[in-house]
C-alpha cells in the first residue's frame, strides 16, 4: 500500500524556492517524493523521529546535506512534508 504526500500551500512555496536555490537537487528531490509514497522506511531515505522542540516531527534525507521534516500520520498512511533545506535550516524548528 503507497502513502499519500499531502502538500501545503507554505511547504509548496518552500519547496519552490529552495529548488530555485539549488537547481542540480531536482532529481533528487524528485526521488526522494517518489521514495516517499512508495515506502517511507526505504533505507535510502534515513526516516528518523526528531526530538527536542520538533518532537513528533519525523525527518528524511534529498542527500547527505539537505532534509524534508514531514508530519507522518499512520492513520490514512499519510505524509506532510513541513520544511525543506539544510540540515541547519530544518532543525531549528
Amino acid at each position: 500500500m503507497s502513502w499519500t504526500l499531502l502538500f501545503t500551500e507554505r511547504y509548496n512555496r518552500r519547496a519552490a524556492r529552495f529548488l530555485r536555490r539549488h537547481p542540480e537537487l531536482r532529481d533528487a528531490y524528485r526521488k526522494t517524493l517518489l521514495l516517499l509514497e512508495a515506502n517511507p522506511h526505504h533505507p535510502s531515505l534515513r526516516l528518523h523521529a526528531l526530538k527536542g522542540r520538533l518532537q513528533g516531527m519525523h525527518s528524511v534525507s534529498i542527500n547527505i546535506s539537505y532534509r524534508i521534516t514531514l508530519e507522518l500520520l499512520i492513520d490514512g498512511q499519510r505524509l506532510i512534508p513541513i520544511d525543506i533545506g539544510s540540515h541547519d535550516t530544518v532543525y531549528r524548528g
